[in-house]
């Protein structure tokens, strides 16, 4: 196979130079420009999953092939089949998959981020936000294959891991004392329907909030 890894780094982008704000558009565009592989026959998320993503980081594909994952026939190890799909790599397996994301160029995405740092937009209060369309609480979130549970969350390493990892979980903590709020994206273990472990380190910048004048202490988590 040629390596066309720069002309696939400098394929087009989506029109409009904006990033999509749904996560299924964005799929989409990335299956639209050959960037995505699509599975439908069933794969193990406990034993399959992660493996066969990783395979084209560890055998020696070049970085420019490397594709985002679909699978949409997701079963477990005891047999369970789960009724959403799961995306693999989708946000970053390549620089051209990263640059269909920002919806900028591969050569534009560093100059995107410090202008983007440089100018925070300030946070905008929603009545009926899309991440709280479906709430689970209660009895419900606690019942047996309920809840957390129902996530197909895969295990990374399978052998090595101590459970499934949600390996972007966004977290909002608030410290009961003095009010303080932190927001972090961690590495959070699967440990029951309605609990995450979450190890959150505490340096200046992280979850600990030290450096911000108005900490005495530590957040004691979520």
């Amino acid at each position: 196979m040629p390596d066309d890894s720069k002309r696939k780094q400098r394929a087009p982008v989506r029109k409009g130079g904006r990033p999509r704000l749904d996560f299924q558009e964005h799929l989409a565009d990335l299956e639209s420009q050959g960037l995505l592989v699509r599975v439908e026959r069933p794969i193990n998320k406990d034993t399959e999953l992660h493996p066969l993503v990783r395979w084209q980081f560890l055998g020696g594909i070049p970085e420019g092939e490397r594709r985002a994952f679909l699978f949409t026939n997701v079963v477990d190890a005891r047999g369970r089949r789960y009724d959403m799909p799961v995306a693999v790599g989708a946000l970053a397996s390549s620089p051209q998959i990263y640059a269909v994301g920002m919806g900028k160029a591969v050569e534009e995405i560093g100059a995107t981020w410090m202008r983007a740092i440089a100018n925070p937009i300030a946070p905008i209060t929603v009545r009926s936000p899309a991440c709280q369309q479906v709430v689970i609480t209660g009895d419900a979130l606690r019942k047996p294959g309920g809840g957390l549970a129902r996530l197909p969350v895969p295990i990374s390493t399978p052998g090595f891991d101590a459970a499934p990892y949600l390996t972007a979980t966004l977290c909002v903590t608030r410290d009961p004392e003095n009010g303080i709020q932190n927001m972090g994206t961690y590495r959070a273990g699967l440990k029951a329907t309605d609990r995450l472990g979450v190890r959150m380190v505490a340096r200046v910048g992280g979850a600990g909030l030290e450096g911000d004048p108005r900490a005495e202490r530590k957040p004691r988590g979520p």
